[in-house]
């Protein structure tokens, strides 16, 4: 897939995961597109103009010239790695990919992304448990899936990938610290070796 100069705009924060997921796929396949800051915390995604765009209020959201808006960080990511070596060949190694994308929406994302959130931004000083032992079950998931495996599906980086380190990278920012999880943190620094991103830290 290939796309011209401007067209593709992406409206994205740049503190969201989901957000970065776009720019991590469109980088590293080289596709051009324009950038548009759009903060949550100053509620630039409830404006009237940004709602007449994606009436849920939400960022990421991806306008493509030639067939308009498309919102959800996996979808988007999805459309642009099309016929990449980012979607597996095979039938069945796709369909995994599928199950991690989902899995990554339903559970990770609400964990690790959402304590993060209310640790790092909103300095909450009351912090569910629940939310931290979600968090940790999730990190030990994925510790295990990955003691046998470099990448979450076959043996090269998928969009599976993408999508579920872009929130565990910032881990340390939710105060989880990923040397618990000696597997998922070596990943995360293979991923982001594979992504050309500066790491995270934590």
């Amino acid at each position: 897939m290939s796309l011209d100069n401007a067209a593709l705009t992406v409206y994205g924060d740049s503190i969201s995961g989901n957000c970065l997921k776009i720019k991590f796929v469109a980088d590293r396949l080289g596709l051009p597109y324009e950038w548009i800051e759009t903060s949550v915390m100053k509620r630039q995604t409830r404006t009237s103009e940004f709602l007449a765009m994606n009436p849920a209020g939400q960022v990421p959201l991806a306008v493509f010239a030639d067939h308009g808006p498309l919102a959800q960080s996996n979808a988007i990511i999805l459309h642009l790695a099309w016929g990449s070596d980012l979607i597996p060949d095979d039938a069945f190694e796709r369909a995994l990919m599928f199950q991690w994308l989902f899995w990554e929406q339903y559970s990770h994302e609400p964990a690790v992304a959402v304590l993060r959130f209310h640790k790092h931004y909103l300095s909450k000083p009351d912090i569910d448990p629940t939310l931290v032992t979600k968090s940790e079950a999730v990190l030990t998931l994925m510790d295990n899936h990955l003691k046998d495996r470099a990448y979450f599906v076959g043996t090269r980086l998928s969009l599976a990938d993408v999508a579920l380190v872009a929130y565990t990278r910032f881990a340390h920012e939710a105060e989880l610290d990923l040397k618990r999880w000696p597997q998922v943190h070596a990943w995360v620094r293979r991923v982001e070796d594979d992504l050309k991103i500066e790491h995270a830290g934590g």
